[in-house]
């Protein structure tokens, strides 16, 4: 199903902390919509360190897995 908001570009500070996390593929396998609520997300903050503190709660929640947004998720 597409997406009928804004589709958000990934920055490349967030490709590259996905590579260097080797996330890329948990964050793939996400919903659509959570990739991009996750970029939109992190590129709305208007400060470096809410950047940084956003980019890392969604590490986190990828390398944990059942997490998004700080809401239990379980994939299919």
């Amino acid at each position: 199903m597409p997406l009928t908001r804004d589709i958000h570009p990934m920055p490349e500070f967030v490709r590259d902390a996905l590579l260097a996390r080797r996330l890329m593929d948990a964050y793939r396998a996400r919903p659509a919509y959570q990739q991009n609520d996750y970029l939109g997300w992190i590129r709305r903050a208007k400060r470096p360190e809410t950047r940084e503190k956003r980019l890392d709660q969604m590490l986190a929640e990828l390398e944990r897995g059942d997490v998004y947004m700080n809401m239990a998720w379980k994939p299919k």
